[in-house]
């Protein structure tokens, strides 16, 4: 069965039996299709309404970057990304299957685990970096309500103080207890807790500040002079900078957009969830940060500082609470679900989503996250090492469904690991999109992490993303017709 455009075929039941080493109840087809355009628009919210980026928007600052040039240069940067998601979960969608047995058509069924454990491992890493930051809130917050408290913020045991192992445990059960309840429970809370409630904050925020200011935030203003071919260089770092940070959902989408009703789901949530959305999100956190300038004499570039800024016991409580929220929506988004999948892939029989999740959460706090945040040697050269891998990823798999097969899976295949089977190949590792990778995120590492190439290490992703999907193409394009895999994979195709 090749899949087309009409979804219902990805919810069909699998003729042949599939193999229990590539199957669980939790990466067949799915069955269950709840998610409209509202679910998408909050999965948004949940991802977009997070410190992190609210500190990125407002370190666009420090490149030296007018208010109105970041939000122009945030605005193209989510269109960019729109776009991107936009692809990938048609491919979603259509095939009703998570990213890694996705993967498994462009990289073979065994071969999936590459592309899955890079991604896992990255999610891993900033999964327990975001337990520990919405932990640091959290021991603002108590010690906020009992300042006695703070006296057990002056030990350390593995870096981290007794109040802060207990904020930290607290954060870990919190999100394990909620994300282990699965997908359509995660769909709920999105929905109505971590994304609106962000908001209704940022827009206290924003008008509070406003008014403090007199209604006199500049948007031209910069925090240093620059030249305009200056100016223009740092807008564009800002703009890939605003794709590479979502690189990590674009490859994973489909984790999500397979639940989609229809097609307009995803594509009308992304836009309300994407440029529009972002874009707003964006203009609360240029005011807030230009604002704090104007209020506070210095530039604050973190929400929880401006609101401890404010000198109100009930506004650090409310702010506190609110950004804790948030960080776990982020947490739901960008790195349980993807994992947990990732890593049922590896041992289907053994592995579901909930134990994957489970086995996700614990290494993230074996990897003692408050140590490595604080190490810019691990976070820039290991972090930064598998974010380059990214953009070549994203881009085989994409070229696969796009321009070599067409919008055409055979989704039963992707299930199948006999001999002569599709997606077999070579003892189920496909050598061309190894040929594709390896080099391309050898080239793209390079660049983002040696410091002679810091002016376009921004832009690494992009270097990535075209030579590796021009290498898959061409090899794909100009295959040998002996070569066994290469008739199978193009019966597939003509189907």
């Amino acid at each position: 069965m090749s899949t087309s455009l009409r979804p219902e075929l990805a919810t069909a039941d699998l003729p042949v039996p599939p193999d229990p080493r590539l199957t669980n109840a939790d990466l067949l087809p799915t069955k269950e299709r709840r998610w409209g355009v509202y679910s998408i628009f909050a999965l948004w919210m949940a991802d977009t309404h997070a410190i992190s980026n609210y500190t990125f928007a407002a370190g666009l600052f420090v490149l030296g970057l007018t208010p109105w040039q970041v939000f122009a240069s945030l605005l193209i940067g989510i269109s960019v990304v729109c776009w991107f998601m936009n692809r990938m979960g048609l491919a979603g969608h259509t095939t009703g299957v998570p990213f890694p047995v996705l993967a498994r058509a462009s990289f073979g069924v065994f071969g999936a685990n590459l592309p899955a454990l890079v991604r896992a491992v990255m999610a891993i890493f900033w999964y327990g970096i975001q337990t520990w930051l919405a932990s640091v809130a959290l021991v603002v917050l108590t010690v906020q309500l009992a300042p006695s408290l703070d006296t057990y913020t002056q030990n350390s045991f593995l870096g981290l103080s007794t109040l802060g192992w207990a904020a930290f445990m607290f954060m870990w059960l919190l999100q394990l207890l909620l994300l282990t309840r699965g997908m359509e429970f995660i769909r709920r809370t999105q929905d109505w807790l971590t994304g609106p409630l962000v908001w209704i904050v940022m827009i206290c925020l924003a008008g509070y500040l406003l008014v403090k200011s007199d209604w006199s935030i500049s948007l031209t203003d910069s925090l240093k002079p620059m030249s305009g071919p200056d100016q223009a260089h740092q807008m564009l770092v800002a703009i890939s900078l605003t794709v590479a940070t979502f690189l990590t959902l674009v490859l994973n989408y489909a984790d999500f957009s397979r639940f989609t009703k229809t097609k307009r789901s995803y594509l009308l949530g992304n836009i309300l969830g994407l440029p529009i959305n972002f874009t707003l999100f964006a203009v609360a956190s240029v005011l807030t940060t230009a604002g704090s300038v104007v209020v506070f004499g210095e530039l604050l570039t973190e929400p929880v500082e401006i609101v401890a800024a404010i000198d109100n016991p009930a506004v650090t409580i409310i702010g506190a609470a609110t950004f804790v929220i948030a960080t776990i929506g982020i947490n739901v988004v960008a790195n349980f679900v993807s994992p947990a999948y990732d890593l049922a892939n590896l041992w289907p029989s053994r592995i579901n989503f909930t134990r994957g999740g489970l086995i996700a959460a614990v290494l993230a706090v074996l990897v003692t996250p408050w140590n490595l945040y604080s190490n810019p040697v691990v976070v820039n050269y290991f972090l930064g090492a598998l974010a380059a891998f990214l953009g070549p990823l994203v881009a085989i798999l994409l070229v696969d469904f796009y321009l070599i097969r067409r919008r055409s899976i055979d989704v039963d295949a992707l299930f199948d690991a006999r001999e002569g089977a599709p997606y077999v190949y070579r003892r189920g590792w496909n050598p061309r999109a190894l040929i594709a990778f390896v080099p391309s995120a050898a080239a793209c590492a390079v660049l983002a992490l040696v410091p002679a190439f810091a002016t376009v290490a921004p832009f690494a992703w992009i270097l990535g993303m075209v030579v590796a999907g021009a290498i898959y193409l061409t090899l794909n394009r100009s295959r040998p017709s002996s070569d066994p895999s290469v008739d199978l994979t193009e019966s597939v195709t003509a189907r």
